[in-house]
């Protein structure tokens, strides 16, 4: 593999679009988030602590596969979410919230620590940045049944998660975009200023 890229954020700040445009624009490899084919996932929603642990070992084990896929590609990749987020920020708060057993967690983790050992961290993390409203809205319009019920503050505390994890970050150069209100697709001078962000690293 030549680089890889990875796209990092809360639901709905706008991270398959963007991988979208990086294939468009850099024909960079996209690799997209398994989200739909998450047989918990409607279950999880409604339920989260009685199938928090399942949704999450499934991501856990796709998101592996794809990332040992990702080190044998030829090409530049990007990809929409990645491992380290699922653990670090998705069952870590799922964990904290009480919606996860300690010893489900720490099986989680422990798998988790152990698949490290064997990860190719990214040459660069874009992560985007939205407030919890325009995420709220965001969710709202994109429709997807199983997140309309998704409480405020589950999508705050993950808000939180997601900015103390990016100040410990250290495994990779990492760009940050205001994606509420900074808007590479439609505002020309926004995606130019994008381009030139992101084109140091390509």
């Amino acid at each position: 593999m030549q680089k890889f890229i990875a796209v990092a954020g809360n639901m709905g700040v706008g991270k398959t679009s963007l991988v979208r445009f990086l294939h468009d624009k850099y024909n960079l490899e996209p690799v997209y988030e398994p989200y739909m084919d998450n047989p918990y996932l409607d279950d999880f929603y409604v339920d989260m602590k009685q199938w928090g642990f399942h949704s999450q070992m499934y991501f856990l084990s796709h998101k592996f596969r794809l990332h040992m896929e990702l080190s044998r590609a030829d090409g530049t990749c990007v990809q929409d979410r990645t491992i380290y987020e699922d653990a670090e920020i998705f069952c870590t708060n799922l964990y904290r919230g009480r919606k996860m057993l300690k010893r489900d967690y720490e099986t989680y983790m422990e798998l988790y620590r152990t698949m490290q050992q064997v990860l190719q961290p990214p040459d660069l993390m874009i992560y985007l940045r939205c407030s919890v409203r325009a995420i709220r809205r965001r969710i709202k319009r994109r429709g997807r049944p199983s997140e309309q019920q998704i409480p405020s503050r589950y999508i705050r505390r993950l808000n939180d998660l997601y900015e103390d994890w990016m100040e410990g970050w250290t495994r990779s150069p990492v760009l940050v975009w205001d994606s509420e209100n900074m808007d590479y697709l439609t505002d020309l001078a926004d995606r130019i200023e994008f381009q030139r962000s992101i084109e140091k690293f390509l």
